[in-house]
């Protein structure tokens, strides 16, 4: 069965096994008044190093926008494949510090320092801003994809806010979070790999917090919307600067 006959369905990509449908497996997540998310219209990934075979299954699912989330530095390393049909685009939100990764002594800094890349989320006025300009970008017209490097931190804090616009549950949302953990297993196991054959053993426990998608990452952005406005809608209006318009818009592409 080709790509072409499962328009609807999730393609798994071997070159970026953290690609998905924003909306879920299946008929898509169930929303609070009893709807479902429209599947087709978003899909997330981590970072777009294609095949051609795999850049021609994304096309085939009619994306028409690539929204690339990363830092320059990072494009400049690992570029993305380009995507038939599809126009890139680039918003950097700040991500993982990685001048300080080398320089992690134990675990707990590691953790320490995702928890304050989450609270960046939503504390950090530069990241509000740039969250502000992807999801004015997803609400325009067309089928968007967008990314980061893992597609578990930046790419995962903007489904959760899209799931959350849709009227999707906290925990169904939480438990979409955690899927990275499954859907990236072989390429978060590539990593683990390099810091073991180049830092050694004892390193791959101190890396692992930074290399994985945590609720408690998730519940540190939460709290911070908390403390700073209230509730995520708020945020969403006050913290991110969109309006009706925006966000009405990816309401309509996200329930149809």
């Amino acid at each position: 069965m080709t790509t072409e006959e499962l328009p609807e369905e999730l393609v798994r990509l071997a070159s970026a096994d953290n690609f998905r449908d924003v909306a879920g497996p299946g008929a898509g997540y169930p929303t609070a008044d009893g709807s479902t998310v429209r599947r087709g219209v978003f899909f997330r990934a981590n970072e777009l190093r294609l095949t051609h075979e795999d850049a021609a299954s994304i096309a085939a699912l009619g994306v028409t926008g690539v929204l690339d989330l990363r830092s320059q530095h990072e494009i400049d390393v690992h570029p993305d494949i380009e995507i038939p049909g599809a126009t890139w685009s680039h918003v950097d939100v700040l991500g993982i510090p990685m001048d300080e990764i080398s320089n992690l002594p134990d675990r707990a800094a590691a953790v320490a320092m995702m928890e304050r890349v989450y609270r960046g989320f939503v504390e950090d006025d530069a990241t509000r801003a740039a969250l502000g300009r992807v999801l004015t970008t997803l609400a325009g017209d067309g089928v968007h994809l967008f990314h980061c490097s893992a597609g578990k931190d930046r790419t995962g804090w903007t489904a959760a806010l899209l799931l959350h616009l849709a009227g999707v549950a906290d925990d169904v949302i939480e438990a979409d979070y955690l899927l990275t953990n499954t859907y990236a297993e072989s390429s978060r196991a590539a990593v683990l790999a390099q810091i073991v054959e180049h830092l050694g053993p004892d390193k791959a426990e101190v890396y692992q917090p930074v290399l994985v998608a945590d609720a408690d990452y998730l519940r540190t952005s939460y709290a911070s919307v908390e403390r700073g406005y209230g509730d995520r809608d708020t945020y969403l209006r006050t913290g991110l600067g969109l309006g009706d318009d925006v966000l009405d818009a990816l309401r309509a592409k996200l329930r149809g």
